[in-house]
């Protein structure tokens, strides 16, 4: 059974096509990893019974001939994407016990395709957070174990606090390290500001964050409704592939949705990328980065001139206000989405003597602190007095991010390549407890994309001294989710891949 959990998803699409497995072992064997990883904590529900009749449902398709293009593949989906008759969450005590009576658009579509739902994935609340340590469900654990642990210490944190042991990041940490531990062959995620792209940068696996607009949000817990963007994790560029052409699309629910035909991501990847040019920004060279996170952006710098990429100096000059400006948007809009949730239509409600103190008791013990500490900064920054001051002057600058970028692809560049993550993984407890900025700047490198709109792909290009996952990010023009594609093959061939060592977990 370990071998089917060892495919990836383009190994296993192509044997049941050749029906050499069939995807009820193909999907048991993933329930029986899920089941020996529960320590990890990436699935906040399971749902085997159901696999097990879409998987059954899947091999007589396949049967028939009838199968789509994600036939029998197991996945895991991210606990922000509404699905009908399964408790959605958003991992928020706020919406303990919510069962939608619909699915979100991108769900469907992967149900329409042929996949199967193994369960639901742990994530930052609301999607708020960098670590996954924000959960009402507790933290993830990443299947990377820190540098030197010896068994007797792994199984101790895992049994206990988990102090000590990796983040996966956030907020998709359930996505990458459920993809990173074998427990699905890909995942859904989301990305506000790099929850994406640093969490598959921290485990080693892939990640796009596409277009704006490429993917519905319909069906999707908000959390800031100008940069949401919903995406794959995987553990190769091909799977991303395979999986962001279903997932894309126009959709009528969706304003923000974008009328504009699908292409077969699939097909860019193995497309040669001589005589493309590929953007080196140098002011993504910040304070502080560590030299194993230069070396690694020079590794891929020659992997893709090597490539026959051209390699050129770029400049991005208001990148330096990019992580500021996204912390005043981005809790502006979760304060006016997380109003909904007043314990009056569904989730949790505490009573009160009247409805003013019904609300107020509903979210202080609905939210946890990094939800009210976001609510509290957009509500002040909306508020009358500091809406200018704030609100409006963080927009300007969103406008001349995107004009940055706008300059270079003009200019005649076709990618950009930067670093994914200013470090590798750290240890639970170790960050931002006393210091919130801190947790905040691990989005140092990826708050940019979602303020400009652009499409992101992070992937694993190395490891740090220790031994830990290293991520590149590619940026693209809009819409040119293919060209991330061809580029992050060539890495991804250059490199190799990266998992953990053993499982330590089980």
């Amino acid at each position: 059974m370990s071998e089917l959990i060892d495919l990836t998803l383009a190994e296993a699409r192509d044997a049941l096509k050749a029906k050499t497995i069939s995807a009820v072992d193909l999907t048991k064997a993933h329930v029986k990893a899920m089941e020996e990883a529960r320590a990890l904590n990436a699935y906040v529900l399971e749902t085997p019974d159901q696999a097990l009749a879409m998987a059954k449902a899947s091999d007589d398709k396949l049967a028939r001939g009838d199968a789509g293009p994600l036939e029998g593949l197991p996945l895991g989906i991210k606990d922000l994407y509404a699905t009908d008759g399964v408790r959605t969450t958003a991992c928020s005590k706020i919406l303990d016990g919510f069962v939608p009576r619909y699915e979100s658009t991108v769900t469907s579509q992967l149900w329409r395709d042929g996949a199967v739902m193994l369960g639901k994935l742990n994530n930052d609340e609301f999607a708020m957070g960098s670590s996954n340590e924000t959960s009402a469900m507790g933290p993830v654990v990443s299947p990377w174990a820190p540098p030197n642990w010896d068994k007797a210490r792994l199984a101790t944190a895992l049994k206990g606090d988990k102090k000590g042991l990796l983040v996966p990041g956030g907020s998709s940490g359930g996505s990458s390290a459920a993809v990173a531990a074998r427990l699905c062959l890909g995942a859904t995620a989301t990305d506000t500001g790099g929850s994406i792209r640093q969490p598959a940068a921290f485990t080693g696996t892939v990640g796009i964050k596409p277009t704006y607009g490429r993917c519905s949000r319909w069906g999707i817990v908000a959390f800031a409704s100008s940069l949401d963007q919903a995406g794959p994790i995987a553990r190769t560029v091909r799977d991303n592939a395979i999986l962001l052409r279903s997932m894309a699309g126009h959709d009528p629910k969706d304003t923000t949705s974008v009328d504009r035909a699908v292409p077969d991501y699939e097909a860019a990847v193995g497309r040669s990328v001589k005589g493309m040019t590929i953007g080196i920004p140098k002011e993504y060279r910040v304070d502080g980065m560590s030299a194993e996170i230069e070396a690694l952006w020079q590794k891929g710098i020659g992997f893709l001139r090597d490539a026959g990429a051209k390699i050129v100096d770029v400049s991005l000059p208001h990148t330096k206000y990019a992580l500021p400006a996204y912390y005043i948007v981005a809790p502006a809009e979760a304060s006016s989405n997380l109003a909904r949730y007043d314990g009056v239509r569904y989730g949790l409600r505490v009573d009160g003597k009247d409805i003013a103190e019904m609300y107020e008791n509903t979210r202080a013990a609905g939210f946890g602190k990094e939800v009210r500490r976001r609510i509290m900064i957009g509500t002040y920054v909306l508020s009358a007095g500091y809406y200018d001051a704030y609100y409006v002057r963080a927009q300007k600058i969103r406008t001349l991010i995107r004009q940055d970028f706008e300059t270079v692809y003009h200019a005649g560049v076709d990618a950009i390549l930067t670093p994914a993550t200013p470090s590798p993984a750290f240890g639970i407890g170790e960050m931002g407890s006393a210091d919130p900025v801190e947790m905040y700047l691990n989005d140092i490198f990826t708050v940019t994309v979602n303020m400009a709109g652009l499409p992101g792909l992070a992937l694993p290009a190395g490891t740090s001294d220790q031994g830990l996952p290293l991520g590149l990010q590619l940026i693209g023009r809009p819409f040119d989710e293919e060209a991330l594609f061809a580029l992050g093959e060539v890495i991804e061939q250059a490199a190799g891949s990266f998992a953990p060592a053993e499982k330590w977990w089980v």
